[in-house]
């Protein structure tokens, strides 16, 4: 396990966090990419703690930032390697993130955008004990022919992407969403308009929307 570091937002309300929201950035980026969503989703969540820690890895196909892993080869058996090596470090990172808080898995939610949510597709159904929610921008399904038998639970996920995605095709949302169903995961999503390899407001809104409620019923 790889140590993880990066900025967080404490709750709005002043109290000891009641739930942890970690969000995991897109390839050459980091940390201060995704704390920005805080504020917003603060509006929804105003007792959880939000952090944004940085990948493990500085980015092998640009001069700044950093990748959960390599996308320097895209072939199926290279993605899937490349998340497994990366796995153990954000479940490291949450397990303890979790201990010093004292809060319970199910009061843990994994946010990630592209790489982010490729990342955290991958993890959260692989954890002994549910997470409370899984919120996946423009990102893709990962080794979708194991998840069956490597499935230790079932976190609700919201899948939001944009309609004209260059990056990461809209459609997959969609292989996303089927592949999260036939493993038993209730999925929600939503493609939004005319928006590219980003986040608007609309998909932030409903992300904290979507958070909200699966808190409650955690």
């Amino acid at each position: 396990m790889r140590p993880l570091k990066g900025p967080r937002v404490p709750p709005k309300r002043g109290t000891a966090p009641r739930q942890l929201v970690v969000l995991l950035h897109g390839v050459g980026a980091d940390g201060e990419d995704l704390i920005g969503l805080a504020p917003m989703l603060q509006t929804y969540l105003p007792d959880a703690l939000f952090v944004a820690p940085n990948a493990p890895e500085r980015c092998d196909m640009a001069p700044v930032g950093y990748q959960w892993f390599s996308l320097s080869d895209r072939r199926p058996t290279a993605l899937l390697a490349g998340v497994q090596r990366t796995a153990p470090d954000v479940d490291g990172f949450l397990d303890a993130e979790l201990a010093a808080l004292g809060l319970r898995p199910k009061d843990a939610a994994l946010v990630g955008f592209s790489q982010g949510t490729m990342t955290s597709l991958y993890v959260a159904p692989r954890r002994a004990a549910p997470l409370g929610a899984v919120v996946g921008f423009s990102g893709a399904l990962i080794g979708a022919e194991l998840l069956e038998k490597d499935l230790r639970s079932r976190p609700p996920v919201l899948l939001v992407h944009g309609e004209a995605d260059d990056v990461v095709p809209a459609q997959a949302l969609f292989a996303a969403k089927e592949g999260l169903e036939l493993a038993g995961l209730p999925v929600q999503w939503q493609l939004r308009p005319r928006l590219g390899h980003g986040i608007d407001p609309d998909g932030i809104d409903h992300a904290g929307r979507f958070l909200r409620a699966a808190f409650q019923t955690a």
